[in-house]
């Protein structure tokens, strides 16, 4: 093992793993390098993947994780995820039936300079999530939803009238060529740190009004429960009930698809694991930063690696088939006014 290598196994041992997983996937993979960061001398590839149909309209789901850097369990989680895809599709006819009808993206590590040095923001101190060129809409908590005062602080918007970080206009060049010129598409960004309950998020954020898909978003809850009665207790909700943000690069691609592409259907949501119960059950966790954010001991990262894997195969799933439950022009007026009764009040 070089000396490059030994920093990477030490530092950034998912950037191996992928690595791996695209050497045993590669009949069945397309990749290609969409930026690179150099970290310590050492230049790391941020990867997309793609799978499944090739078909110019065939509905897309695509799955990210890593936009913050010290969340690596959201990177973690995908490569199970991916993995997982690899070895069924060395023997799963029906799975590769499937994907002849669904495409699906992967962007599993977008902030490799985060994660290699335990930080929330990239090396040049930006939080990538708070970076987009779009303000919240009326009054928002301090710091916490972005602010341009100093990238000493977390939250860090970066500087205005500069152009996106290089992280971050990497993952929106890869939603715009991939996920919004499709008629369907649904997109999971892996987070974690919020509560005690895994929450999947509608991830628009820089206003309490719900956005104009709410009925989608309730029709895919009511399908997720229906189809899984006893399932994992995700809370399945609008984010902007509990906070608004400054920069959020889903509402600025969420915005976009409604202006370039009104006819089409993009649901951006976010997987926000809930961190504080990790912590709950092994309080030595708070003495370390990192602790705070991703299962620390082995049996509870095991135990999260393979949970969500089901929710990510219902999406899938979901995703190919979506003209047979999303809501037609009657039933959708009903379900929006149900949508606001149950999270708008």
């Amino acid at each position: 093992m070089t000396d490059s290598e030994a920093l990477i196994q030490r530092n950034l041992p998912e950037h191996l793993e992928l690595e791996t997983l695209l050497r045993m996937g590669a009949r069945h993979l397309r990749y290609q390098t969409v930026q690179s960061v150099d970290i310590d001398g050492i230049s790391i590839p941020i990867r997309v993947i793609e799978l499944g149909s090739r078909a110019p309209r065939a509905p897309v789901i695509g799955f990210f994780g890593g936009v913050h850097g010290v969340e690596r369990i959201g990177t973690q989680v995908l490569l199970s995820w991916l993995h997982s895809l690899i070895h069924r599709l060395d023997w799963d006819d029906s799975l590769r039936q499937q994907l002849e009808r669904v495409r699906l993206v992967f962007m599993p590590m977008i902030n490799p300079g985060g994660i290699w040095h335990h930080s929330r923001s990239n090396l040049a101190g930006v939080d990538l999530m708070r970076n987009a060129p779009v303000d919240a809409m009326g009054p928002t908590p301090w710091l916490v939803s972005g602010h341009r005062i100093s990238s000493r602080l977390p939250w860090y918007r970066g500087k205005r009238d500069e152009p996106m970080q290089p992280e971050a206009q990497a993952l929106v060049n890869t939603v715009r060529q991939r996920l919004l010129n499709v008629p369907f598409a649904i997109s999971v960004d892996c987070h974690s740190g919020f509560g005690r309950r895994d929450r999947l998020w509608c991830s628009y954020a820089r206003s309490h009004k719900p956005i104009d898909h709410i009925a989608e978003v309730l029709a895919l809850k009511r399908l997720f429960h229906n189809t899984y009665p006893h399932h994992h207790p995700y809370i399945i909700e609008p984010q902007s009930i509990h906070y608004t943000t400054h920069g959020d690069l889903w509402d600025f691609l969420y915005d976009e698809s409604r202006e370039r592409y009104a006819e089409h259907i993009f649901l951006p949501f976010t997987l926000e694991m809930g961190s504080w119960l990790w912590v709950r059950k092994n309080p030595r966790q708070l003495f370390d930063y990192f602790g705070i954010f991703n299962p620390v001991i082995g049996h509870r990262k095991r135990r999260v690696l393979r949970q969500h894997l089901p929710l990510f195969e219902f999406l899938t799933a979901a995703t190919q088939c979506w003209d047979n439950w999303v809501p037609g022009p009657l039933q959708r007026e009903q379900l929006a006014q149900e949508a606001l009764k149950e999270w708008f009040g």
